[in-house]
């Protein structure tokens, strides 16, 4: 008896498996194999960042806040690479949904040669200023906070060149639909950066020192490991070094046509955030540390969501590549029904776990109910505008719509989380809350405006290649 319930219990999930996450162009098992390896990979970045935070608060809340602080930097110029891979991931995955192997190999090494090009200049600019742009951002800031913020992008800032290839070849291998071989690569580097942080900032005690060693060794030999799989392990491609010194400029410019404003997107995007963090430092080191701890725990809840967003641009470029439009339009709705699903899902099951989650931080008790305030927001925020405000915009630039996504996540970005984020933290004195509260309604906005843009046609008109 429990066998034939089992059987139909599999013949039913196979059915709606079907029904929503099969087409022409891929079935629901190809689809599955590109998310679970992301879903991984994110999951562990998640947890990395989550026991970093932990294991830095153990030299003291300036260590916290000046690694917080650098950390939104960090990212505000990570994701420059990452929107110049994301273009060459979305020409690989249309030339490798149209099957035209030679150009796939091309924009591979195009992809690479940008995205690294562009790490060296970056690096170069923050070395020359990095005091200048750490007084604009953080002057207000306690002093020990603002000399451990120095150390920090200093470390940080030698280590961009060696991520930004790594972020090149892993975008190119997520357009090959290679997302195993992304989590394996990706793996290798953080639990390098993770066992490097336990002996270094919690055995030695190094504190910021410790995790800068940390990041340089572990993104050093993600670089070569990733470097030594593209030219002595894939096949396919028929990678080599001396690629990186010729460009095409045609391939290029379909890059940069998704990637450039992508890139824009991203700077003034996350530029936004930083300045976002100058109105938290005005509300001093407290509420800096709220934000830190609250932003690493809605991490957590974003993990699925995130990598649905990365899995996203695969699964739509390559239908694009194949001309088939009714494809990509059912993907795009089931992929966002089901980050919706897990959303809700996740916020059942770990919110009874708060107390537990919030500890691995050890935040002064007086913090805590704000930390838990901020976490039931997103909580119940999140299901309802994430996905269309994330995971939407990635499907769209997917199909070459990068321009119309750029600007209006911009123009969202600046009205209502940064101009409505003042008035009502700073203003109207509803502190980090209104922050928060400002940067929730903007996913709204932004999401209605794609989910608008969904329903017509012009999102998928752009030819590309």
């Amino acid at each position: 008896m429990g066998t034939i319930k089992n059987t139909l219990w599999k013949q039913k999930l196979d059915q709606l498996l079907h029904k929503f996450f099969s087409g022409e162009t891929m079935n629901y098992k190809q689809i599955i194999a590109i998310i679970i390896p992301i879903v991984v990979d994110q999951g562990f970045l998640v947890i990395m960042s989550l026991l970093n935070t932990a294991m830095i608060s153990s030299s003291g809340v300036a260590a916290v806040s000046a690694v917080s602080m650098v950390d939104s930097l960090n990212i505000f110029l990570i994701n420059v690479f990452v929107a110049i891979a994301t273009g060459g991931t979305v020409i690989v995955a249309q030339y490798k949904g149209s099957g035209n192997q030679e150009r796939v190999a091309r924009s591979a090494s195009q992809t690479i040669s940008a995205v690294t090009g562009l790490s060296l200049i970056i690096t170069a600019c923050i070395l020359a200023f990095h005091t200048p742009i750490l007084n604009g951002l953080f002057g207000q800031a306690e002093e020990a906070v603002f000399q451990n913020a120095k150390l920090y992008l200093i470390g940080s800032c030698l280590s961009y060149p060696l991520i930004a290839m790594f972020q090149a070849i892993n975008g190119v291998l997520r357009g090959m639909a290679e997302t195993k071989t992304c989590l394996a690569l990706s793996l290798i580097m953080n639990i390098t950066y993770l066992l490097l942080n336990v002996l270094l900032v919690v055995w030695l005690d190094m504190g910021v020192m410790g995790l800068i060693i940390s990041m340089l060794i572990s993104r050093a030999l993600g670089m070569a490991t990733s470097l030594y799989y593209l030219t002595r392990i894939n096949h396919s491609l028929q990678f080599k070094l001396k690629q990186l010194l010729h460009l095409d400029r045609s391939i290029l410019a379909k890059i940069m046509f998704i990637g450039f404003p992508f890139a824009l997107e991203q700077m003034f995007f996350n530029g936004g955030k930083l300045l976002t963090q100058t109105f938290i430092v005005k509300l001093g080191t407290a509420a800096m540390t709220i934000n830190a701890i609250s932003g690493s725990i809605s991490m957590v809840f974003q993990i699925v969501g995130s990598a649905l967003s990365i899995a996203i641009v695969t699964v739509v470029g390559q239908c694009i590549g194949r001309k088939n439009i009714k494809d990509a339009r059912k993907f795009i709705k089931s992929l966002l029904g089901l980050s919706t699903v897990v959303f809700i899902l996740v916020g059942i099951v770990l919110m009874p776990f708060f107390s537990y989650i919030v500890a691995i931080f050890s935040p002064p008790k007086e913090i805590i109910s704000s930390i838990y305030a901020l976490t039931l927001l997103i909580v119940f925020a999140q299901p309802f505008l994430w996905s269309l405000s994330f995971v939407l915009p990635a499907a769209l630039r997917a199909a070459g719509d990068s321009r119309f996504t750029s600007v209006t996540s911009l123009i969202s970005m600046w009205l209502f989380r940064i101009i409505f984020g003042y008035i009502l933290g700073i203003t109207l004195g509803f502190g980090l809350m209104g922050v928060w509260i400002a940067m929730v309604a903007e996913w709204g906005i932004r999401g209605a405006i794609f989910g608008w843009r969904f329903r017509g046609e012009k999102w998928y008109q752009h030819k590309i290649i």
